[in-house]
């Protein structure tokens, strides 16, 4: 005699299915393309942008009077236009998409000559977006 109703046994079969037959299983670069988009995401403001809504860009007067828009909202760190954040985060993920490209620099497959293509593309990826971080720093703050 079994000490579980028939009921159970019933039960139990409907929650042992298998997994769907259309998920399959991600490859690497699937899953390396979600994580820096996920970076752009998160690294772009997109939580402050909602709860704040800011403009997507500003604007200033010159000295003559005109009105010239800009893209930075300058001497306030916690504040941020939408293309701003946008610009920033792209310039963070170009930078990881740097160390990414100089990590598959260590295949052992890779031919020499594409080894030195990906090395230069890898660290202009990254010097360029640490210039540009910088710049945009600048611009945020001139006073530093």
């Amino acid at each position: 005699m079994s000490p579980y109703p028939p009921t159970f046994v019933l039960v139990w079969k409907l929650f042992t299915t298998g997994r769907p037959t259309w998920w399959t299983q991600t490859s690497t670069g699937q899953a390396t393309a979600r994580c820096v988009i996920i970076l752009f995401i998160t690294t772009n403001g997109i939580i402050y942008d909602v709860i704040v809504e800011p403009p997507s860009v500003g604007s200033t007067t010159d000295e003559h009077g005109h009105s010239r828009p800009v893209a930075f909202m300058a001497y306030r760190v916690n504040g941020q236009y939408i293309m701003e954040g946008l610009a920033s985060s792209f310039m963070f993920a170009l930078g990881g998409i740097g160390f990414i490209v100089l990590d598959q620099t260590h295949s052992p497959s890779t031919p020499k000559l594409n080894r030195i293509l990906l090395i230069i593309i890898g660290f202009s990826c990254i010097i360029i977006a640490s210039i540009a971080c910088y710049a945009f720093m600048k611009i945020k703050l001139p006073d530093c």
